[in-house]
Parts: structure tokens; sequence; C-alpha cells
């Protein structure tokens, strides 16, 4: 799997200019959904490189991730006279990001696509390394392919026009980041004022997360060792995901990944000794800011069932990423029913639901 290029921006029009020119093409076309072409195309439409693109859009949020939609996009380029040597940038975040990769990486076996990632979430998580795909059958992500972007173009500016549940949303990949490399990078993103954000800051902290992804995809880009750590909080968060989604009360995947956290923070502090008091400060800074996921005993059952159909599962054993400490990471760890349920139990009790 050829590597990607992952730009910080200094200024989009010339790192966007030079990532077109790497790839030669017959047509360009830009993806965007509902939002990001009224929030976001206008700032590239004077980009002279971008004068012939044909736009492509979709809607937004994470409900229009699936089959349909994916087929009107290839509808869209096959009718638009689109080649195999035509050229996708897709401007959005991680479900534009995730469904056009998916649609480039298939349309005539693969045509090239930019990602120009949006949201804090498609930063540092959905647009860099190289998974793509859509949910079907009610389960989180499950068609996809492995097929990295040319370019992927990280313009921080963006992230002003983001609202505060999208911003967090996108910090819980950085959480994430942040344990599974060092203390010191866990406690600058616990310490970091989410009140008033200090963009300059958080540029350089987007870069430092992607860097902690992007070390591991190259390590390992199909996801049979290292690349399992970048699951921590997964395994549970997309339970919740797609238990909240099937109820018709959908939850950013952010917020799902970050109450992931929690339970699989306790479950590597009663399996693996990961320390109590590192534990605490985690959980602490996510009850503050992300709320919680309500849910009762009654639907312990289902959560289970959801879990059985990880991905990183093999013949339907429940497998966890969990840490030992911060940057000590364990793969391939299991529980037995009786034991997530405990993890459910303790969820529910210290975020008082």
């Amino acid at each position: 799997m050829s590597k990607q290029e992952v730009i910080l921006c200094e200024k989009l029009e010339s790192s966007l200019t030079h990532a077109i020119e790497k790839c030669p093409h017959d047509k360009l076309f830009i993806l965007t959904d509902e939002h990001t072409h009224r929030l976001c195309l206008p700032q590239l439409q004077s980009i002279p490189a971008l004068q012939d693109a044909a736009e492509i859009i979709i809607g937004a949020e994470d409900m229009h991730k699936n089959l349909e939609t994916l087929a009107s996009v290839w509808q869209a380029l096959s009718e638009q006279g689109a080649t195999r040597h035509s050229l996708l940038i897709n401007l959005g975040g991680g479900m534009v990001t995730d469904l056009g990769g998916f649609a480039a990486s298939t349309f005539k076996r693969g045509i090239a696509y930019i990602n120009i990632p949006t949201t804090l979430l498609a930063m540092v998580d959905a647009s860099v390394g190289g998974k793509t795909g859509i949910n079907f059958n009610g389960l989180k992500n499950e068609i996809g392919v492995f097929a990295p972007a040319a370019s992927v173009l990280l313009e921080t500016e963006f992230l002003r026009s983001l609202d505060s549940h999208n911003f967090f949303s996108g910090y819980a990949e950085m959480l994430k980041h942040g344990l599974i490399s060092t203390p010191e990078h866990l406690t600058e993103l616990l310490s970091f004022d989410t009140e008033n954000i200090n963009y300059t800051a958080l540029k350089a902290m987007v870069g430092r997360s992607v860097q902690v992804k992007e070390d591991i995809v190259e390590q390992d880009p199909q996801e049979h060792g290292i690349r399992k750590a970048l699951n921590l909080g997964h395994t549970v968060g997309h339970a919740f995901e797609s238990l909240a989604l099937a109820e018709n009360r959908p939850v950013l995947h952010g917020y799902a990944v970050a109450w992931g956290i929690v339970c699989e923070l306790y479950l590597s502090h009663i399996q693996t000794g990961f320390p109590k008091e590192k534990m605490r400060q985690t959980i602490q800074f996510i009850k503050e800011n992300y709320g919680a996921f309500a849910f009762n005993c009654k639907q312990y059952d289902r959560l289970y069932e959801l879990m059985q159909h990880d991905k990183k599962n093999t013949a339907g054993i429940i497998n966890f990423t969990l840490l030992k400490e911060v940057g000590d990471i364990c793969l391939n760890q299991t529980a037995d029913k009786e034991t997530i349920f405990e993890v459910f139990d303790f969820y529910r009790e210290c975020m008082g639901v």
C-alpha cells in the first residue's frame, strides 16, 4: 500500500495546487456534502487549479454514509465522463473522506483522490491512514477497502467555524492518540483550554496527533499488528454508536469513542493494571466535556451482540486493545461476557446513568 503524503498547510492554495500537479488527470471532481458545499467550498473557488472541476454534492451526516449515497457518487462520476485517469477531491468531514475514498478506490477499479478534511475528527483520524468505507446493515464501516489518498491536506483554519460538539468529537481521537503515545502528550491534551481555544496551539497539536497515527500506520498499513493500537475505545464505542443509530438517537463518532475509552480504560485497569489515577483523570475530562450515553441493564445483551460484529474479532471472540500504562499497549485482549457486563456497570455508575 503506497504511503500517502500528509501536509499541515501553511497556505492551502499552494499545497492543493502542488497536490493536484502531482496527480496527472483528464478530469477533476470535488465531492462535498451540503454543509461543506456552503461553508468550505467558497474558500477554494478562486484557486486556478480548480476552475474546471465538476462538483458532486451528497447529503450531510452519518446517515448518508450508505450504499445508496455511494452509488449516487459512482453515477455522477460516470455521467460526467470520469475515466480511470480522473482525480477526485474529497472536501468534508470523516463521512465525506470515508465514502469519497471508497468511491474513488472502486470506480473503474480505482482513481486517484485527495482528502481535504474540514473537521477535527477527519483531520486527526478519518482522512489519514487509508481506511475507506460505508456503514452497512446497521454496522459502522462494515464495507470498505484500504486505499490511501494521494495527499491529505490539513488546513486547520477550517476548524474556526466548527461547533463545540464537532470539536470534541475530533478531540476524542486526539485523546486516544495521547493515551497510546506518551504521558506528556496525554497531559497536554487533558490540560488544553477547550473553552478558549488557541488555534495556533491546536494546529501544532493536530500535527502531533496525526504523527502518532502516521507512525503506526506506516509500520502496519493493513492492521495485522500494531495498527490495532488505534482501536482503543472503539470496540465498545462502535457498539454505543450502532445502538444509538438503531434507536434513532444518533451520536457523533468521537463521543461514542470517548465513552468507549471510559469502558476500555476500566477494563485495562482490571485486566492489565492500568493506573487508577490516570484512568480517573481521563474519565473526569470525558465526563465534564462529553456528558454520558444513557442505557440500562436490559440493553447489555444488545450491546454485547453488536460488539461481536466488530471487524477486529476472530471467530466471534471480542477483541480489545488495552493499556498497561500510557503508551504501553496490549493488543488482542479478550474478555468474557460477565466481565464486559461488569464494565457496563462501572460505566453507568461512574458516569451517573
